[in-house]
């Protein structure tokens, strides 16, 4: 059972020095922080780093769980209710590799009790608030701690010497089956959008793409797709074909979708080099 909310609302209100935060509601489109491919060889010195999870990102305003782009998660009524009234930052997980998975879940209009009590919400910043991103941590940590709900967990998070003390981090994660690392420069105020202070790092970084057209397939895929024709945020545009599957080439995500791919590294003009199809981004 959960801290009752008023004990939890004083001690979120002792936290932030005796002024109690009013929950700003996050409107659809608005942006959450998003992070940049982390630059290699670049010390790990400043940053926080935590493993990063191939969940759902999901933002609590203290009344509302959205997806990042703001449309609202159908979440169980008792799952909403003992959430602490703190704006939090975070991923719905049901553990390493079951994206698909917990994707499916959260997806549903009507939410499904059983597989809600199978995931947990782990939270790694408090959107909104005005001290440094070192700070917010202690204040989310100590608020999941008086929530004490098994499902509600504070994303831990680590200083690092050097380069090879972050790639050892990351291979360490990486074996264990996670996805990669995220860098958060510690003295860094919180900021929406793309930041300088945000970093995520894998062993093959993966960005998105908006699916503009087709190229027709040839050989053995004549008849098929034999790419995806698509546009990055930045406006560059290439054909994606590698790492698509037989389904998708017969039915290929539609026009305006966004796609998720990995790469090796880039071009000297910022193209993805070795580009290969990862999923297509669920609509929020």
């Amino acid at each position: 059972m959960g801290t009752p909310l008023v004990s939890r609302r004083n001690v979120i209100c002792s936290l932030l020095g005796g002024a109690w935060w009013a929950p700003p509601a996050l409107a659809a489109g608005e942006s959450v922080q998003l992070a940049q491919a982390w630059p290699s060889g670049r010390s790990p010195q400043g940053f926080l780093v935590s493993e990063k999870f191939d969940g759902v990102r999901a933002v609590w305003d203290g009344k509302h769980l959205r997806f990042r782009s703001g449309r609202m998660i159908a979440a169980p009524a008792w799952f909403l209710a003992a959430l602490p009234p703190l704006p939090l930052d975070g991923e719905l997980w049901m553990g390493r590799g079951q994206f698909d998975r917990v994707s499916g879940a959260v997806r549903k209009t009507v939410p499904d009790d059983a597989e809600w009590r199978s995931l947990k919400y782990l939270v790694f910043d408090a959107m909104g608030l005005t001290e440094t991103f070192a700070q917010r941590v202690g204040v989310l940590t100590q608020a999941v701690s008086a929530a004490k709900l098994s499902w509600l967990q504070a994303v831990p998070h680590s200083s690092l010497e050097d380069a090879a003390a972050l790639q050892a981090r990351l291979h360490d994660v990486v074996s264990q089956g996670g996805e990669g690392l995220v860098l958060h420069r510690a003295d860094a105020v919180w900021q929406s959008g793309r930041t300088d202070a945000l970093f995520k790092l894998k062993p093959e970084p993966d960005e998105e793409g908006r699916v503009l057209g087709y190229q027709a397939g040839k050989g053995r895929f004549e008849g098929l797709t034999g790419a995806l024709l698509l546009e990055t945020p930045q406006g560059q545009r290439f054909a994606l074909g590698s790492g698509l599957s037989d389904a998708l080439r017969r039915d290929p995500p539609p026009v305006g979708a966004w796609v998720t791919y990995r790469y090796r590294d880039r071009t000297p003009s910022g193209l993805p080099r070795f580009a290969s199809f990862l999923r297509v981004r669920q609509p929020e």
